[in-house]
């Protein structure tokens, strides 16, 4: 079976046409506004129904209240929404069924207890997305921030919960990331940058033959 790729924080149409010339499965669009990746509305809107058929579309959004994620549902009809705050598995419950969406839930990992807690969300969330857990200063964004976690700490888990497999990839360790997990997805943000928010055409191009050339072990 292929893997499956989502490049996220897609903010501009030259990184959109890089992803799905390449074939990503998944664009990710970022509604967070501390993040160099934030998109506002009308942005998004372009860059979704340039999309739109061509790769499914996800709300990347951190404890957004219900106001928040209704104009984003209405105003960009994302395929799928992805948390990637605090929410517990009852706010996520909510979130679906407010949305009428398919949820992506992010569980930064640091320890093995991190990765048995996503089992919590195995009833309300479509997907899990295993993140390296962010640095502790103030300003650290939940994610995005380049971080690469011990990736046998999933193997515990991995058989029993859907998930995408997200944290520090690069089109230099995604090959090795892919062999070592076998996870069926893969997403990357900052991997495929030259600036913080600055999505590389080349290096969503590389990435994707990275992707697509890994062999599963």
């Amino acid at each position: 079976m292929s893997v499956q790729a989502k490049i996220c924080g897609i903010s501009t149409g030259a990184a959109l046409d890089a992803a799905l010339a390449g074939g990503a499965r998944f664009i990710g669009l970022v509604f967070y506004a501390k993040s160099p990746r934030y998109v506002d509305l009308a942005t998004a809107k372009g860059l979704a129904d340039r999309a739109r058929g061509h790769a499914k579309i996800v709300a990347l959004v951190v404890d957004a209240d219900d106001a928040a994620l209704r104009e984003i549902n209405d105003a960009i009809a994302p395929d799928m929404f992805q948390l990637h705050g605090k929410e517990t598995p009852q706010r996520v419950a909510e979130v679906a069924q407010l949305t009428g969406r398919p949820i992506i839930k992010a569980i930064p990992v640091e320890s093995e207890d991190d990765t048995v807690r996503a089992e919590t969300y195995g009833t309300v969330a479509h997907l899990i997305l295993f993140d390296a857990k962010p640095p502790t200063r103030p300003d650290a964004l939940p994610g995005g921030n380049g971080l690469v976690f011990d990736w046998s700490l999933i193997a515990s888990v991995s058989d029993r919960v859907p998930y995408m497999l997200s944290g520090g990839l690069t089109p230099g360790n995604v090959a090795e990331a892919i062999r070592q997990t076998a996870t069926k997805m893969v997403e990357v943000s900052s991997g495929v940058e030259s600036a913080p928010g600055v999505k590389d055409p080349d290096l969503i191009r590389r990435f994707l033959d990275a992707v697509k050339t890994a062999k599963q072990t």
